[in-house]
């Protein structure tokens, strides 16, 4: 949820709001990027887009449609266009492009796409149905993303820290104290406390919303769901062996070929002097290659020129067809194993390639994908059947809105009884969506005793609900509060005396006078190493200045009363660790990149003029 927070509101670090909500004339337009036109279609598709990350994050666990239809995940989804809208201005601006060559070595080098360490055409395919994107689609896409990194690069690589400021960093966070606690508990002080009755009712006076039991509803209800729809879904075994059999391609294993190879490369406007003597030095490889193939991996990493496979001898894995240049993979595809042949032009130079062995082109049998082809089979054919019994359950629970049961018997569900339930949401209970509840504590469900509205709770799954029984909010007796407001006040009147008594001893140690104070054991502590120590005691500790030990200091810890710290010595790294200091200044240059990023993005909208429609913020 944190990480869903941050990806609805970083968008606002970035970006001034207010500028936006101004008088634009923008018409049936969602926004304008200078000369740019967002449209609702584009809009929504980026929308879904979003929802849709935010439920693979949450593994698909159920989530109150509310959050991710509200004004702060549309905003964000907007504000994407927008920034994609000026990095893609920029980029091309700037004259940046992005060849085929280049975009088909991003997708085959993407691990989701890979398995065994190799690119898998199928589990690429699989990932577009999944998608619904079709690759020229999905290419599109990325090529605008790529066309937009160095951009984003340029700000994240070149933040600058001194040495001097990393190094002094390392150390603080290296940094150990030895410590010791001694605790001034309130349990101490409790005896000492006297309520009296009087104290006592004037607090319920006071609170009496405290001490209200929230209203309460007791419901029965139907659970549409496609999941439960695909499996009583039943597949004859003829229709899966057809699709099988119609589809052999879509099960093929690709072939994949294991290749090293040599480059000499040569600049695409290189001269014509300049190729042929690249050339030259090629072929004369080559020859010392026929006489002793064996040294292939050693001449790679003497004089191979590309730098991503030269220090391994030359080796690029497995390859599948279309995964290189179209001179390269036509040789490659055309050799035998452990033949050598070259040089084969590219546009980066000339090449010298092994091939070292061959797996794969081999389909899948009919067994080992008879599984997926059912599921698959099923949650079509239960889409089309969830869409009419959605409208029929929505029809039915309004039209009928006096009993759940006929819309039960119709469509087979089961009626389900819930237990109390109170206006809170609950993260993760099916019943306990804003949305939902919303539709449950309506005035049509309490009062009229109809049945709800139909609500989505989650993406594939509706649930429509009656009133079984109602509690309306009470005020608890002031007799069976009586002992539980005592108590409070006993326990917050007993904390004010330890911190108190707390501060008190404090000043006799740092005066050097005796406190009457039993230390707990020494313990060595560092910013990432508490020990067990608290947050606010572990906060303190480093906040002292420890110049001349013992040094002495003291906090309120809410869970302990006040704590007493002793800090008794104080230890520096005698050498900073090469990876902490790395880490550290991989992370400050960062930080100061996006700043730098977020100073650049709010300089560009300075000069692009930039507007929005309200309304479609706030729209639900």
């Amino acid at each position: 949820m944190q990480f869903i927070l941050a990806l609805v509101f970083l968008p606002f670090a970035f970006f001034g709001v207010d500028s936006y909500f101004r008088e634009s004339g923008l018409g049936a337009e969602v926004a304008r990027v200078g000369d740019y036109k967002v449209t609702q279609q584009e809009f929504q598709g980026a929308l879904q887009e979003r929802q849709e990350t935010m439920r693979r994050m949450l593994n698909n666990a159920p989530i109150d449609p509310e959050i991710l239809d509200s004004p702060e995940v549309r905003f964000a989804a907007l504000e994407q266009i927008i920034r994609d809208r000026l990095f893609l201005s920029q980029a091309i601006r700037s004259g940046l492009a992005v060849s085929d060559e280049q975009l088909r070595d991003v997708i085959t080098r993407q691990e989701s796409f890979r398995e065994g360490g190799q690119f898998s055409r199928e589990r690429y395919e699989g990932f577009l149905r999944s998608q619904n994107l079709s690759s020229l689609g999905f290419e599109a896409r990325l090529r605008r993303d790529l066309l937009q990194q160095p951009i984003v690069d340029a700000f994240g690589q070149s933040g600058f820290i001194a040495n001097s400021v990393i190094e002094r960093i390392v150390r603080l966070s290296e940094q150990t104290r030895e410590v010791s606690i001694a605790s001034v508990s309130p349990a101490a002080f409790a005896s000492q406390v006297t309520i009296g009755g009087s104290e006592i009712r004037a607090y319920f006076d006071a609170r009496v919303r405290d001490f209200e039991v929230p209203e309460q509803i007791r419901l029965e209800y139907v659970v549409l769901s496609l999941d439960n729809l695909a499996a009583q879904t039943e597949v004859p075994a003829e229709e899966v062996r057809k699709i099988y059999d119609q589809n052999t391609a879509r099960f093929a294993r690709p072939e994949e070929r294991e290749a090293s190879h040599i480059l000499i490369q040569v600049a695409a406007k290189a001269s014509a002097e300049t190729r042929a003597a690249a050339k030259i030095r090629a072929e004369d490889l080559l020859k010392q290659l026929r006489e002793k193939p064996d040294q292939f991996a050693e001449l790679a990493r003497e004089h191979s020129q590309d730098p991503g496979s030269a220090q391994s001898g030359g080796d690029l894995g497995f390859l599948v067809r279309g995964a290189t240049d179209k001179a390269f993979d036509d040789a490659l595809f055309g050799m035998k194993v452990g033949e050598i042949v070259g040089p084969v032009e590219t546009e980066f130079g000339y090449h010298l390639i092994r091939l070292k062995s061959v797996r794969g082109g081999s389909i899948k049998s009919f067994d080992e994908v008879r599984s997926s082809i059912e599921s698959e089979l099923k949650r079509s054919r239960a889409s089309k059947h969830y869409a009419e019994q959605a409208e029929q359950l929505s029809n039915m629970a309004y039209e009928q809105s006096d009993s759940l049961k006929p819309a039960a018997e119709a469509l087979k569900l089961t009626i389900q009884q819930s237990p109390w339930v109170t206006r809170k949401p609950v993260q993760g209970s099916p019943l306990g969506g804003e949305k939902f509840l919303k539709a449950a504590f309506s005035e049509d469900v309490i009062k009229n005793r109809r049945n709800s509205e139909v609500v989505e709770i989650a993406q594939g799954t509706l649930i429509a609900a009656r009133l079984l029984e109602h509690k309306p909010a009470a005020r608890r007796p002031f007799d069976d509060v009586k002992a539980e407001i005592r108590k409070r006040l006993i326990d917050d009147r007993a904390h004010k005396l330890a911190l108190a008594a707390g501060r008190a001893k404090l000043e006799k140690l740092r005066k050097g006078e005796d406190a009457g104070v039993t230390w707990g054991k020494p313990v060595e502590v560092s910013r990432m190493k508490p020990e067990g120590l608290s947050e606010p005691v572990l906060r303190e500790v480093f906040r002292v200045d420890a110049a001349k030990v013992p040094a002495f200091a003291g906090t309120d810890d809410p869970n302990a009363g006040y704590q007493l710290i002793r800090i008794s010595r104080v230890t520096e790294p005698l050498e900073i660790n090469p990876d902490a200091r790395k880490a550290a200044a991989e992370q400050l240059r960062r930080l100061i990149g996006q700043e730098q990023l977020a100073n650049y993005i709010a300089a560009m909208k300075r000069r692009v003029d930039v507007k929005i429609r309200p309304d479609v913020i706030e729209k639900k």
